[in-house]
This record gives structure tokens, C-alpha cells and sequence, in this order.
């Protein structure tokens, strides 16, 4: 099987659960767990896509510093190929601090690095001509990356036969449709979740977001709808997932786990519909633990549980 390519953010995360409310000034709240976990959308789908055992190459930038080196060895310690990972000499690896709540929702403290210095010429080609996928991850968080340079990436992977996708982050900004508008003609298949989706559009109902996004030039839209599923639209074809039954610990990640799955699918060769299912699988398993990735397992273990807890219509 060829490999697929995660590119974009690469970042550590301090993972705190749970927090039911932030301290005063000067005043310390305990919690009963703190872990240090890998994070960023490239990686947290690269290594998922390890764990389910396909071949991955993850590219991205880190600091030379300790929490770059824990991402490089986390990744690699799953199989995953970091070659493409440049480590910058005057940032810091990109960090955030999340605090999950009761529920499992989180809330952030994000610290770009060296995630800023991203840019279209950190990316060796020749470290990726096995790939047949090349997903460009976490949009609106690599401000050398975002917009023309993101929509000249995408053409050159396109133009080396390579099927394309893109997730979002949030535009903190505010510029949505304005930064990615570029890039959408160059994507086969954009995978955001619902909140981000209807802010880059304007529209709230599933089936106009989509409609919106393929009008753009996007081959086929897969929007992330949390405890709904997911929405699943193409020029021929829409239909719409529940989501998987699964207890929720932390939410971190779970849009990122399902595109993993959804990337997965797609090397598999199968059809939308089941790579869908197999999408909202990983995607439930990703919350199933603490940390982004630390619930997703075997492609077999997954398909056993996509049997038994996921609704296939």
C-alpha cells in the first residue's frame, strides 16, 4: 500500500483533566490527571494512521528544544516516517495546554512555535513520491502556509497524482472563507468539523454547507458533527452517519482521529459510505481515552468495534 502524507501542525500538548473552573490569581486547583501528549492535526492523524497500520509520512516544523524531541520519538515509536519533520532554530516546538472539562470538552491555551514558521518550501517532495494521499492539516494555525501558498502546495500535489485533503482549525482571525477560498478548486476532499464549516460558509444546515464548499471546487465534503455523526456529500450522493456509541473521557482529537480513519478508507480503496462508518469509528475510539490519539487502535480491533457500535445508516 502507498504511504499517505500528514502535513501541517505538529504540537505538544499538557493535557489536564478534569477542570471544573480556573483559578483565582495566585490561587493553585488540582486535578487528578496531568500528561504530556503528542498534539497538532498532521500529527495526531499520522499517528493515528500508525496505529491502524497504514504508512505514514508526517511533515511539519518543531523547535530544538524538549518537547520537539517528544513529538519526533512519539512519532516514531508507532512507525510513523518523520524525515519530513524540519526542526527550527529560532522557535519552540508549538505547545498547548488543554483542560478538559467533566463532560470530556476541552478548552485551550495555544502557543504557535514553530508551527508559524511552516511554509511551502519546508516540504521535500522527494520524501514523498511513494505517497498516494497528501492531507493538509490544521488551516488558519500556519500563517506562511495559509492561502496562496496552502492552494500552490495542494496544485503541486495534485499535479504528482496525489489525492488531496484538508482539515480546519478555527480561524481566530475571523477571515475563513477569505484565507482557504484559494485552496478548495485544488481539494478532493475537505474533512471539517460543523462549527468550522459553518463559520467558512455562513450556513448552518449540513446539506447547503456542503453544497457551498463543492460549488467552491471541492470534490466531496465530510463534516465532523460530534455526537451526530457525521454529513457526507459529494456532486452524486449525500447521506449522513450517526455517530458510534462510546463513552466519552476527552474529546481531544476526535476530529482528527476520524480523518485519520477517513484517510484510511480511502487508501483502502473503499467506498464513502464505509469509509465514513470506519471514520466515525476511529474518531470514537480517539475519545474513548485521555489524549488525542492514546484511544485508536488496530484497523482490526477498529473494525470489530465499528461492527458492534456503529450505526451503518
Amino acid at each position: 500500500m502507498r504511504a499517505i502524507a500528514s502535513v501541517g501542525i505538529l504540537v505538544a500538548d499538557v493535557v489536564a483533566k478534569p477542570v471544573s473552573r480556573y483559578p483565582e490569581r495566585g490561587v493553585c486547583v488540582h486535578v487528578e490527571r496531568m500528561e504530556l501528549h503528542v498534539g497538532g492535526c498532521a500529527a495526531n492523524t499520522g499517528l493515528a494512521l500508525a496505529k491502524l497500520g497504514l504508512p505514514v509520512r508526517v511533515v511539519g516544523r518543531v523547535g530544538q528544544d524538549a518537547f520537539g524531541d517528544f513529538v519526533l520519538q512519539s512519532l516514531e515509536q508507532h512507525g510513523v516516517d518523520t524525515r519530513g519533520v524540519r526542526r527550527s532554530p529560532t522557535a519552540n516546538t508549538s505547545s498547548t495546554m488543554v483542560m478538559v472539562h467533566l463532560d470530556g470538552e476541552r478548552s485551550f491555551i495555544h502557543h504557535m512555535g514553530a508551527d508559524a514558521e511552516f511554509c511551502p518550501d519546508d516540504i521535500d517532495w522527494s520524501l514523498l513520491s511513494d505517497c498516494a494521499i497528501f492531507h493538509l492539516a490544521g488551516a488558519y494555525l500556519m500563517p506562511q502556509m495559509d492561502g496562496e501558498p496552502a492552494a500552490r502546495t495542494l496544485q503541486e500535489a495534485k499535479r504528482r497524482g496525489m489525492t488531496t485533503c484538508l482539515d480546519t482549525t478555527w480561524d481566530s482571525s475571523g477571515q475563513w472563507m477569505q484565507v482557504l477560498a484559494p485552496c478548495l478548486p485544488y481539494l478532493d476532499y475537505i474533512t471539517p468539523n460543523y462549527g468550522e464549516a459553518r463559520m467558512l460558509t455562513g450556513e448552518t444546515e449540513p446539506s447547503a454547507i456542503a453544497q457551498r464548499l463543492l460549488e467552491a471546487g471541492v470534490g466531496a465534503v465530510a463534516i465532523k458533527m460530534d455526537a451526530r455523526g457525521c454529513y457526507v456529500r459529494t456532486r452524486e450522493r449525500a447521506f449522513h452517519l450517526p455517530a458510534c456509541a462510546v463513552e466519552v473521557v476527552d474529546m481531544l482529537g476526535a476530529g482528527d482521529c476520524f480523518t485519520a480513519g477517513w484517510l484510511a478508507g480511502l487508501a483502502l480503496g473503499w467506498d464513502l459510505h464505509r469509509t465514513a462508518r470506519l471514520a466515525n469509528a476511529v474518531g470514537a475510539l480517539g475519545v474513548s481515552a485521555l489524549g488525542a490519539t492514546t484511544g485508536v487502535r488496530t484497523l482490526a480491533e477498529t473494525l470489530e468495534f465499528m461492527e458492534r457500535q456503529c450505526p451503518d445508516s
